[in-house]
């Protein structure tokens, strides 16, 4: 793996002296950068997926939305549609992404945007939704036609953006340079327990600027739920004998790892990330699980893989099967969920 990063190495530094380039005429003012006058909160990362973003951006519309008008715009990645497009009841995730679909299947008092060209999107949303207080950014840190008021950094506990590399020797979108632009970083699935040490030695190789402030979140599990039916599973009393497992995410390691406390085989089929399922795909799957001899065992997937089944395409075959997922939530160590949500709710206020 050492040996392919260094032969990489060439076409990472092309890469890095094209990204800089172009961050650099940003900050020159060659290439526009615009600002909006409502409260506009990006939620980003450096390197290319699985850090977390979807979960913490509902930990946002959890905090703001009882109080506020909130809208979240995203590019809608996987999407068959193209252009502005305010979700609707008619939307799934073919028309809208599957993580936008997520945050409207879970959250009906908001309302959700996509656009692959955000600063398109804000004044859409301006002008088709003119209520709407404060919006949410997923996945804009490298998007900087658009100049947030508020840049929330994300980063794996488990790989570091100080630690990594660029495109293609890594994973980095962008220099680490670029991590000067936000003003929160979080250091996202980490342990639940993490000691003070620790914390200390990443702030330490982090290197947060003066104006920045650095989060540990981590990650909380609800109740394993049927996709169907409303009721949940409730976890037995003893483990379950088999847990198959299908998930197209960046990084599936937490939730195996959690499902492996829950029985005695976890069975992952594995496929990339923002995977379009075929009928094929689920007769595979059906395969896999119907094979096991044990009555004592669950078929299961994430919330994000669970709204590529809605799609109208292949709603019917999946319903034939008991397929569960496992819902997730962020939340802080050390109670800092208190000083993070006053960091955000001052910024608003002021906007």
């Amino acid at each position: 793996m050492e040996f392919l990063r260094i032969l990489l190495l060439p076409f990472a530094l092309l890469y890095g002296l094209i990204t800089g380039i172009r961050n650099l005429f940003f900050d020159w003012g060659v290439l526009p950068s615009v600002s909006f006058n409502k409260p506009v909160i990006s939620v980003g990362n450096l390197s290319a997926g699985g850090t977390g973003k979807t979960p913490h951006v509902e930990y946002l519309i959890r905090l703001l939305s009882p109080g506020m008008n909130v809208g979240t715009l995203s590019r809608g990645y996987g999407r068959k549609t193209s252009g502005f497009i305010f979700a609707s009841d008619h939307d799934n995730a073919a028309t809208i992404g599957d993580e936008p679909m997520q945050y409207f299947w879970k959250f009906k008092d908001i309302k959700v945007f996509v656009d692959g060209h955000r600063r398109r999107g804000i004044k859409q949303i301006i002008k088709h939704s003119p209520d709407t207080q404060v919006i949410l950014l997923d996945d804009a840190f490298q998007h900087r036609y658009v100049k947030p008021g508020f840049s929330i950094l994300l980063t794996d506990y488990h790989k570091l953006y100080c630690n990594d590399y660029l495109i293609p020797s890594g994973t980095l979108r962008e220099s680490i340079k670029g991590a000067s632009r936000a003003d929160i970083i979080i250091v996202t699935k980490t342990p639940p327990v993490l000691s003070p040490i620790v914390s200390r030695k990443i702030i330490e190789d982090l290197k947060p600027l003066d104006h920045q402030q650095i989060y540990f979140s981590y990650i909380k599990y609800g109740e394993i739920t049927s996709l169907w039916e409303n009721p949940c599973v409730n976890k037995p009393d003893k483990l379950y004998n088999t847990i198959v497992l299908f998930a197209g995410i960046a990084n599936v390691y937490p939730i195996q790892d959690y499902l492996r406390k829950l029985c005695h085989e976890l069975i992952v089929l594995q496929y990339n990330d923002h995977h379009q399922y075929t009928s094929k795909d689920l007769d595979k799957i059906k395969r896999n699980f119907d094979d096991l001899y044990s009555r004592n065992k669950l078929l299961i997937t994430t919330e994000k893989d669970a709204m590529r089944l809605l799609n109208p395409d292949l709603v019917g075959q999946a319903h034939k099967m008991p397929i569960h997922y496992l819902p997730i939530e962020v939340d802080f160590h050390n109670g800092d969920s208190f000083a993070f949500d006053e960091q955000i709710w001052n910024y608003v206020r002021k906007n």
